[in-house]
């Protein structure tokens, strides 16, 4: 394929292949255009050299027709000449559905329609914190909080505008409610500055909300908190968020759980865990021992021999599951307490286990292991 000496190949300025599919053609363009856009290079006469580039590339190779030709003829055309992105009048008005998605990147939301904002813009959501006992997470709550919104005018239900007074129309956008733009070889549309999109605007404010429709009310509000929640779990309360403008939806309330440090026990998912100490003598001999659940002191047998770091199950004394899947348990994990002192009697009495325990041959045997 022959090519002039002052174009470069259009495959080559998009960075696709020869083959490339129609989408792949679509994100090579949008990726350069995104790049090289006047609105993010201004002043820079290369980079609006490489938008126009990429864009004249992108109108032919984006038209199978047309793209069909240049593969076969190149810029010449079969030497009548290929005019390329200047010889093809309205080259531009198939972009629609790329510029749309150009738009959304530059302006963080879609090119407004027609009309677009008048079925009114959605309330803000709104974020609320409550802090529990370690007990009320297991029983499960329900809290009353209250707190500030805006809620729509009892005066003007909403519109802002005076009871009885009328509203005319925008004479920035003459009711469109969108404002077009010319930037280069395109216009784009926007959502009216004046009237944000009503087409209307407001010649007598309500004397309630200064032409807002909204105003500030306190509202107190009651949420149940499910037995099991986590620390830092957030319930979402739809609709209790502000009122929308215009007649727009409200938005959500969401409440932020924080659980409070307890001061015996230690919660890991469903299981809670508490450390017990116990003598020596108890190790050995074995005992019973009274620990703490969150209903009430248990009894809790120890074996003879139990070992120190060793570590009891009691079953049901937990946390509940939060979908319903039965409760967790209460793991107690036992330290053997070493004395730091002695009385006389008791290390006389040690001394004498310990003559006894050296009789079992337990230091003989060690030794022997170690050797072989």
């Amino acid at each position: 394929m022959a090519t002039s000496t002052n174009k470069r190949d259009y495959y080559e300025v998009l960075g696709v292949s020869k083959t490339a599919s129609a989408d792949e053609i679509k994100k090579a363009y949008r990726k350069l255009a995104l790049k090289y856009h006047p609105d993010r290079n201004k002043g820079n006469k290369e980079a609006e050299e490489h938008f126009k580039e990429a864009a004249e590339a992108y109108a032919i190779l984006s038209d199978a027709q047309k793209r069909a030709q240049y593969d076969q003829f190149g810029h010449s055309l079969g030497g009548a000449g290929f005019q390329g992105f200047e010889g093809f009048e309205g080259a531009f008005q198939g972009f629609g559905d790329i510029f749309g998605d150009l738009f959304e990147d530059f302006f963080g939301g879609r090119t407004s329609r027609r009309g677009a904002g008048r079925g009114g813009l959605r309330g803000a959501d709104l974020e609320y914190s409550v802090e529990l006992s370690l007990e009320e997470v297991v029983r499960g709550r329900e809290v009353t909080i209250e707190f500030q919104r805006a809620e729509n005018c009892d005066t003007c239900h909403g519109s802002g505008a005076e009871p009885g007074s009328q509203k005319t129309t925008c004479p920035e956008c003459g009711g469109e409610g969108e404002i077009r733009i010319s930037q280069g070889f395109f216009t784009m549309r926007r959502t009216c500055p004046r009237c944000q999109g009503e087409g209307k605007q407001i010649t007598k404010p309500c004397r309630e909300c200064y032409g807002s429709g909204r105003v500030r009310k306190m509202r107190k509000l009651s949420v149940k908190i499910p037995a099991g929640i986590d620390d830092g779990s957030q319930l979402k309360v739809s609709g209790e968020g502000e009122a929308g403008e215009r007649g727009g939806a409200r938005g959500n309330l969401y409440v932020y759980v924080s659980v409070k440090p307890h001061p015996v026990f230690e919660r890991s998912g469903r299981d809670l865990f508490l450390e017990a100490r116990i003598g020596i003598h108890q190790a050995a001999l074995g005992t019973q021992i009274e620990v703490p659940t969150l209903d009430g002191k248990v009894r809790l047998k120890i074996p003879p021999g139990t070992q120190s770091g060793k570590v009891f199950r009691i079953k049901g004394k937990g946390v509940p599951d939060l979908r319903g899947y039965g409760m967790g348990d209460e793991l107690v994990r036992v330290n053997v307490e070493i004395p730091e002192r002695l009385s006389p009697e008791e290390k006389k009495l040690l001394e004498e286990f310990g003559k006894l325990r050296d009789g079992t041959g337990q230091e003989k045997s060690f030794f022997s292991r170690w050797r072989g």
